[in-house]
């Protein structure tokens, strides 16, 4: 059950499903007031039977795909530590929206652990779930919290109230919220033609639409780490300098997905031109019919076949957005 889900890993900690064994420690670090407090679901004091319980839920969850809540740990003299837990949780309301949620030990406060661990499920969810949106909310007194969101690129988008156990009632908190833009991965320079006298500069990429003898089209999921990380698009990437776009595709095609492609089998179809914050993104799709090989997730990136009818049910990048008709259409 839990080890169907690959621990998260950043520069000092893993993110891991919490284990039986934990419970121990997790009642230490969370029956403390000045935790407790600042957690809407967390009675205190906090019964030590109700970790056991909580442990267990929690497995169950991961089990169904309804929420992630995971132990945040650190190798301590070469024995693991449990420093706190950080959770998700999708909105059985509205499917393509997920909360999150932390907490750290007080011990452990000031080293910067939240928002490591918080940013590295906020990335890992947008990447890996069909999700378009985070949210998040923190006491209004609670400006720790609300730092760490800040930090992470989470936008302060409301107020309310919000009931919290250890409480005994209603409190207000500042709500805030956050999508793949506001959460992005620093990206590696990528060759660009000359920006204009005034203007962004141009990014070529080169795209390709594979079909199968029964129509389907091959769409990828961009992995966490790049920039829109989660979203469905064409097949390609970059033309690099001195490249044709047919170049582009041959080697992207052969890297990415295993299949070896002739200039000859690739169709012109159409392109797509479309302004993003920092570039204008020009971009050529091909079509193709004919390859080489099975087609092969070499990069470990999400693949689907898709039915042209279904095109549209993919979250997809704002620029590949408008193919996706025409190509319906054509097809």
């Amino acid at each position: 059950m839990e080890n169907d889900f690959v621990p998260l890993v950043t520069e000092r900690l893993s993110l891991r499903p919490l284990q039986a064994d934990d419970a121990a420690a997790l009642h230490r670090l969370v029956n403390d007031w000045e935790v407790a407090k600042t957690l809407a679901r967390v009675p205190f004091p906090y019964p030590h039977d109700l970790a056991d319980e909580w442990i267990a839920s929690t497995l169950a969850q991961i089990a169904a795909g309804t929420a992630w809540h995971l132990a945040v740990t650190r190798l301590d003299d070469g024995t693991e530590a449990l420093l706190g837990c950080v959770g998700l949780t999708l909105d059985p309301k509205n499917p393509r929206e997920a909360e999150l949620g932390y907490w750290i030990g007080r011990r452990h406060w000031g080293q910067g652990l939240g928002s490591e661990a918080a940013g590295r499920l906020a990335h890992w969810a947008l990447a890996n779930l069909d999700i378009d949106r985070l949210v998040a909310s923190a006491l209004v007194d609670n400006e720790r919290s609300a730092a760490v969101l800040r930090r992470i690129g989470f936008k302060e988008s409301g107020a309310g109230s919000q009931e919290f156990i250890s409480r005994g009632g209603a409190m207000p908190v500042r709500l805030f919220s956050a999508t793949r833009m506001d959460i992005a991965a620093e990206a590696a320079p990528v060759p660009m033609m000359a920006a204009p006298t005034s203007g962004k500069p141009t990014l070529l990429v080169a795209a390709v639409a594979l079909i199968d003898p029964e129509s389907r089209v091959l769409l990828a999921r961009r992995p966490e780490g790049k920039p829109l990380a989660g979203l469905w698009e064409f097949p390609g990437g970059k033309v690099a300098p001195g490249e044709t776009p047919e170049e582009a595709l041959i080697r992207e095609l052969r890297e990415e997905l295993g299949i070896d492609v002739s200039a000859a089998c690739l169709g012109p179809f159409t392109f797509a031109s479309h302004t993003y914050e920092k570039f204008h993104l020009l971009m050529p799709l091909y079509l193709c019919r004919r390859w080489q090989g099975q087609v092969t997730a070499m990069e470990g990136q999400a693949l689907a076949w898709v039915r042209p009818a279904r095109l549209g049910d993919y979250a997809m990048p704002p620029a590949d957005i408008p193919l996706v008709a025409m190509l319906r259409d054509f097809l």
